[in-house]
């Protein structure tokens, strides 16, 4: 057994965490289906005009302005139609003095047409339709190159393609898009114990709980999980693996990494790599490690499953959206007052679990190995080093999981 005798504080394993952290520096061109939540690599300018023509913004009928002039429901302006033309069509015609063309909405233009009369401005008895309401030049007219214009950047480089980003590029025209490439994050489980879920355990065999929670933070904040197989628990099995995994961007282990005879991560890395930590004065997570292989960096978790989840949301998940740069993370929060008297040791900052129940904040931590400490959670909250008790009734805020 080797105990921690010494940690680093929460702050200082963050700072060179986050100092460790590379903004990507791969591209890959991506059809622009795929593209949501992308951060795009150059910037992306317009092709052409959007809308490329002049067109209707309402369903009525193109006139010209002037002929409308002074209409008005008990004196209505009399207008012949000519023609119709509907969204796709290219007018057959132009509109003339005294005439107009029933027109639907995003159809283009008519040639000599300056202006739309709502349909509901209007009345229509077979060609004539009286106008009720005058029009001023350009109105409910969406004019070409209204919303981009050739040449305008459409998106700028390292923006994040949400939704309406997408949607501006497909409105150019432009099918493909230059992205940043997703960090691959090698993922594995450590431990002679360790069963696959969907198999029988074995005596003394526990099934992986960390592969699948940290698949998920990875996929949801801008990676691309690479599960390995479990190694076992000796330096040749974890040298092997660690060797495996530095192909990809970011390697995470679970487990290996706290005090026990069988807990040989440390002196892998330290056999193949560089340690730059081993033991922050957290709770849960106190046995964490971090450290590198080359220009590859290393997480190594503790194997307890709340220990791992909890600190691959504080440690893991900021880093790695940096390096996809992403924009931070800013999950929610609500302020609430703790149900319970909750005790804290002194000198290690806790993650504490809480659910919300009845508008207050429901102790719910149970203990490092139980994902249910998380699983029944809506959140947790913060409590100080320095502080041994938050007594009932303090309000605290929460950060919640989503």
């Amino acid at each position: 057994m080797r105990p921690l005798t010494q940690t680093l504080s929460y702050q200082d394993a963050v700072r060179i965490i986050m100092d460790a952290a590379v903004p990507m520096a791969r591209t890959e061109r991506v059809a622009i289906g795929a593209a949501h939540g992308r951060v795009v690599a150059e910037d992306v300018r317009a092709a052409g005009d959007v809308p490329p023509f002049d067109r209707a913004a309402m369903d009525g009928y193109a006139v010209i302005a002037a002929d409308t002039a002074g209409a008005g429901v008990h004196s209505p302006k009399t207008l012949t139609c000519v023609d119709r033309v509907f969204t796709g069509q290219v007018p057959a015609r132009g509109v003339g003095p005294g005439e107009c063309i029933e027109i639907a909405t995003g159809a283009p233009l008519p040639a000599g047409a300056d202006a739309v009369v709502m349909v509901e401005d209007t009345a229509r008895d077979g060609p004539a339709v009286r106008v009720l309401n005058a029009v001023q030049p350009r109105q409910h007219v969406g004019r070409r190159g209204a919303d981009l214009t050739t040449g305008q950047t459409v998106v700028r480089a390292a923006q994040l393609l949400t939704p309406s980003r997408v949607g501006a590029l497909a409105a150019t025209g432009i099918a493909i898009v230059n992205v940043y490439a997703r960090p691959t994050v090698a993922i594995l489980s450590t431990g002679n114990e360790i069963a696959e879920p969907g198999a029988p355990l074995a005596p003394g065999q526990i099934y992986d709980i960390n592969r699948y929670t940290l698949e998920g933070v990875v996929a949801a904040h801008g990676g691309t999980a690479v599960v390995l197989p479990a190694a076992g628990d000796s330096l040749e099995d974890l040298g092997r693996a660690l060797e495996a995994a530095r192909r990809c961007d970011i390697v995470v282990f679970s487990g290996g990494s706290s005090v026990g005879d069988r807990d040989l991560m440390l002196d892998a890395l330290q056999r193949h790599g560089e340690v730059r930590f081993h033991g922050i004065a957290v709770k849960p997570g106190k046995p964490t490690l971090f450290g590198s292989i080359g220009a590859t960096p290393v997480f190594g978790m503790p194997g307890y499953p709340t220990s791992c989840l909890s600190n691959a949301y504080m440690l893991l998940l900021p880093f790695l959206r940096r390096v996809a740069r992403l924009p931070p993370w800013a999950p929610r929060t609500v302020d609430l007052p703790l149900a319970r008297r909750v005790a804290s040791a002194t000198g290690r900052h806790q993650f504490y679990t809480v659910r919300i129940e009845d508008g207050r904040a429901e102790p719910a931590f149970k203990a490092s190995g139980d994902i249910t400490s998380m699983a029944h959670a809506d959140g947790y909250i913060e409590i100080p080093a320095q502080t041994d008790v938050v007594e009932a009734g303090t309000m605290v805020t929460v950060t919640l999981f989503q």
